[in-house]
């Protein structure tokens, strides 16, 4: 099964769920539409008909969206606040947080470019903060040899 097609019977079932169709309903509108009664006897036109016929219903698919990909003005900000989570191990969750505390703004996704370089001032200081430690196991700033508990100086 080519991927195309793939995502176009995904279409039309999730399309199917979204519409409420019940069985009867979708096999009914599957041989009005395309003179199928199953949706793996659909060609591409066929499914065209189909999909164009829930766009005339009034459904429209929904876009996934990645914490990370934004278009526009703010994708370069993104790739380095995504870069700096990466480096340090940290989920989207935390830049997330890092906003919301400094902006009121549920979502990076959401920031503008200013409170986006808010955020990656932030984790600077957070990347810095980490990188003056000796050990995670003990935390304590570096030069410190002779004194810790770990040995790793």
């Amino acid at each position: 099964m080519s991927d195309l097609r793939r995502r176009e019977l995904a279409k039309i079932h999730i399309g199917r769920d979204q519409l409420g169709m019940d069985d009867d309903t979708y096999r009914d509108m599957l041989w009005t539409v395309a003179r199928v009664r199953s949706s793996s006897e659909l060609d591409a036109w066929g499914r065209a008909k189909v999909l164009e016929h829930y766009r005339a219903l009034g459904w429209a698919p929904k876009r996934r969206r990645h914490p990370g990909k934004v278009a526009g003005r703010n994708s370069e900000l993104m790739r380095k606040i995504e870069a700096q989570l990466t480096d340090m191990g940290l989920a989207w969750a935390y830049a997330d947080s890092i906003v919301r505390r400094m902006h009121q703004v549920e979502s990076v996704r959401f920031a503008n470019p200013s409170q986006l370089r808010d955020v990656v001032a932030a984790l600077t200081y957070e990347q810095r903060r980490r990188a003056d430690r000796c050990c995670p196991e003990c935390g304590q700033p570096s030069g410190h040899a002779e004194g810790c508990p770990e040995g790793l100086s």
